[in-house]
């Protein structure tokens, strides 16, 4: 007798659905074999446990029996957490953008036995609304067609996975990609039309925060100078801070913004937003000496330290928008509420900077410059006490997976941070997310695996996973020298330039060739929520090229760059971290090492580190030992002081021992 087959799976997407009336296989053989064995097409359901029209389409459809007995009778039901199998989502979003031009979550595929797509939606109500489908009659007619009409449905699931095949194919090598630059014009250009000048970001609502804009315009500042580029990236990290998209009690950022001036949040939080947005504070702090970035930064840092580590040191993937099924519950504030938490001179000065009108999202009207001492005091004690008195009520679920792309961004960024504000726990925070990765989600042949929970390591690695980790090793190396994590970046570089490439159209695919076959092999640069895996690969060869002065890597980036560089300057808008990475790569570029007596060294290094340098790299040259970066072997100190070498495009200067004198080397 069918039954749901969920309860032993370790995704907490999947053991959402559990109890659900639907005969829910996992992505399994068995499904498979079930369909073949019972003449029935798949009904493929896609999402993620903090995904809210998941949970709308759960309590509508998944738990209901009228609908749940159409879809047993009529179909073989597969549930796939898109983040425990991104291959698998990233597959069928293909087929779903090819077939509606649009894509979401949650994602609806109805295929055949053999996995090959005839019918693609989002959300799907229970009842027909409009011209939306209901799956009250979508079902009965996809089985009649089945029934009825099964050659059609093959002919288009046929010429579909035909045409995704055809269109991975086309996409050629540029060969006049050497030309340069231009990308980061361009991609200037554009984000320049689509700003939003009245509440920062780009275009209209919904709003994303898109940290690699921000990321990209500091750089295009510091290459160029154009005050423009670091006007539009400064209002929009304003206007974020100061909106309800940010959380102004817990800390860290919701998903997204519903409008145009970052006042109501999806109330999701995800890791990913985290990482990448802690970079951005950092650099915009970094670039402007802003402290109000800074405490944006440690903030953020706050939040995802207390919250979303675990016991082992990984970090967990997301918290939900909802609690007890509404939406932003957790968050929403009355003014009542407000009164009762505070004393009347923390409510009047709370409620003066906060706005706090009725059921509010907490949203600064006003910035704390200006306030007299004890006007900050009260507002801080406010902060304090509502955020305890929010503690008492029902929490958001918290996803607890530990993906390994996610974990690289996070301490890629810790890293980073940590090194901004000379803070060694955050290094070491970094340092822990990357050990357990290395210990608990790599097979004895050194590849990578993607998803840890409950004692249990799994699935294939993707690009983003290896993209990540390297991208997190080598912000390691720049933070603590060690070579150690130097000689693990080239060793996952390695395997990724071997075991993904594309050697039809370039690129990276992404999945690794061993991995499970799929109806297409996805090569994707385009950056979407967070940079592509091809853009960081990019990002990651080049500086690691750098760092140890590794001419084939420096040969295997600009290849990357050829893969994509057409498509990036057609729609430069879509590859902000692509043109970031191509601007690196083909742009100026320095070393700066440091020789001698280790702890005076690091110390010069740590200096050093603390400025805005996106285009240099930071190498440590010990006195008295070896090192994997040959070029170094005849740096040494000058009478007992660190020698600082300056190299920039492979011509190096003679070596200084002032800071200051090095530094201006380096930015002119």
């Amino acid at each position: 007798m069918a039954k749901n087959m969920l309860k032993e799976e370790k995704s907490p997407y999947l053991l959402q659905h559990a109890e659900n009336p639907v005969n829910w296989y996992a992505w399994t053989d068995e499904a498979f074999s079930a369909a073949r064995a019972q003449d029935k097409p798949i009904f493929l359901s896609i999402g993620y446990s903090t995904c809210h029209w998941c949970h709308v389409m759960k309590r509508e459809s998944f738990e209901d029996t009228e609908v749940a007995s159409l879809m047993n009778n009529a179909f073989i039901s597969v549930k796939v957490d898109r983040e425990e199998r991104p291959d698998i989502d990233n597959a069928y979003m293909a087929a779903c953008m090819a077939i509606t031009g649009s894509g979401g979550w949650p994602l609806t595929i109805i295929m055949l036995p053999d996995g090959k797509p005839f019918f693609a939606a989002t959300y799907i109500p229970k009842h027909r609304r409009g011209t939306m489908y209901g799956m009250l009659n979508l079902i009965p007619q996809i089985q009649n067609m089945w029934q009825n009409e099964r050659h059609k449905l093959i002919h288009i699931a046929e010429q579909l996975t035909e045409n995704l095949k055809i269109d991975k194919i086309t996409q050629t090598k540029n060969t006049t990609a050497r030309a340069g630059t231009g990308i980061m014009d361009k991609t200037c250009q554009a984000m320049k039309a689509s700003f939003d000048s009245t509440n920062g970001g780009f275009g209209s609502a919904p709003k994303f925060p898109t940290p690699h804009n921000i990321m990209f315009l500091l750089r295009y500042y510091f290459y160029t100078t154009d005050k423009t580029a670091l006007d539009m990236a400064e209002k929009t990290l304003y206007a974020m801070r100061m909106g309800g998209i940010y959380d102004h009690l817990g800390y860290g950022f919701h998903r997204y913004s519903t409008d145009a001036s970052w006042h109501v949040p999806h109330f999701e939080k995800m890791l990913y937003d985290q990482a990448l947005l802690l970079i951005a504070y950092t650099e915009a702090f970094m670039i402007t000496g802003d402290e109000f970035y800074k405490q944006t930064a440690t903030e953020i840092i706050t939040y995802v330290l207390r919250d979303m580590r675990s016991p082992e040191g990984a970090f967990y993937s997301a918290e939900d928008a909802e609690t007890e099924g509404v939406e932003g519950k957790f968050y929403y504030w009355t003014s009542e509420e407000i009164r009762a938490a505070l004393s009347l001179e923390e409510a009047v000065i709370f409620t003066n900077i906060f706005d706090v009108k009725d059921n509010n999202i907490l949203h600064m009207a006003k910035t704390q410059d200006g306030l007299a001492p004890n006007e900050r005091a009260h507002l801080n004690e406010a902060v304090r006490k509502l955020y305890h008195e929010r503690q008492k009520r029902v929490r958001p679920h918290k996803d607890d997976k530990i993906l390994t792309d996610l974990n690289g961004l996070m301490a890629a960024a810790l890293a980073i941070a940590g090194r901004a504000f000379n803070d060694n726990t955050l290094i070491s925070a970094a340092k822990g997310a990357v050990s357990f990765i290395e210990k608990t989600l790599v097979t004895d042949k050194g590849s990578l695996l993607h998803r840890y929970r409950d004692g249990q390591s799994a699935f294939t690695g993707t690009i983003n996973d290896y993209a990540s980790i390297i991208w997190a090793l080598i912000e390691l190396y720049e933070a603590t020298f060690d070579e150690n994590y130097l000689l693990s970046a080239k060793k996952y570089t390695d395997y990724l330039l071997e075991n993904f490439r594309d050697n039809e159209s370039g690129g990276l695919f992404f999945t690794d060739k061993c991995a499970e076959p799929l109806i297409v092999r996805q090569n994707e640069f385009y950056d979407g929520a967070a940079p592509s895996g091809n853009s960081i690969a990019l990002y990651n060869t080049t500086r690691l090229a750098q760092i140890l002065g590794d001419h084939i890597l420096n040969e295997k980036s600009h290849e990357l760059i050829e893969a994509s560089y057409s498509q990036a300057i057609s729609n430069p808008r879509a590859y902000p971290f692509f043109a970031l990475a191509t601007g690196l790569a083909r742009g100026k570029k320095s070393e700066a090492v440091v020789a001698g007596e280790e702890s005076q060294a690091l110390g010069v290094l740590m200096a050093m580190g603390q400025q805005y340098l996106p285009n240099t790299v930071f190498v440590l040259k010990r006195r008295g030992t070896g090192s994997c970066i040959s070029y170094t072997g005849d740096m040494k100190e000058i009478d007992g002081k660190p020698a600082i070498y300056i190299c920039t495009n492979s011509a190096c200067q003679a070596p200084v021992t002032d800071i200051a004198e090095a530094l201006k080397m380096l930015i002119h």
